[in-house]
């Protein structure tokens, strides 16, 4: 049996880097509230590219914020959730991030070789950025599957 992914504090990832500085490192990030059918197909897609998958997941604040909206899942829980799925290796427990200078230190800190987004990002040109001060690449990984979608779920629920 697989062991489940490690979720640590964002505090603590310098520390973790070493398990991960001499693999092939793709980080994705997102919300992950009701993990769907598109979410498992993206992370499926962002495995593919390298041998270490690094989810650094929002806080509730942040979904708050900036999805107005609640979250269904606490962040604990989500990263519970996540770190149960196989092509994960590593869940990052993001506090809120003020500024894309956070995002920027969390990508220098991770150091990736590849950062996984779906086609039409809208984070893709300050993603691109930081990339390429650190040498790292963007790759669209999968189309934007719009009918699994945490806000399509959540109407269908009335949640």
């Amino acid at each position: 049996m697989r062991k489940k992914a490690l979720i640590i504090q964002y505090e603590d990832l310098e520390q973790k880097k070493k398990d991960f500085k001499d693999k092939t490192t793709v980080l994705v990030g997102g919300c992950f509230d009701l993990i769907h059918f598109g979410h498992l197909k993206f992370l499926e897609a962002a495995k593919k590219q390298g041998d270490y998958l690094i989810v650094a997941l929002e806080s509730d604040e942040f979904i708050k914020k900036n999805k107005r909206k609640i979250s269904v899942h606490q962040q604990s829980e989500r990263a519970e959730i996540l770190s149960s799925l196989d092509m994960i290796d590593l869940v990052v427990l993001l506090p809120l991030f003020r500024s894309n200078d956070e995002y920027f230190e969390l990508v220098k800190t991770v150091s990736p070789s590849i950062i996984a987004v779906t086609e039409g990002d809208s984070q893709l040109e300050n993603k691109r950025k930081q990339a390429e001060k650190i040498g790292a690449s963007v790759k669209e990984v999968v189309t934007n599957l719009k009918d699994f979608s945490t806000r399509n779920i959540a109407k269908v629920f009335n949640l």
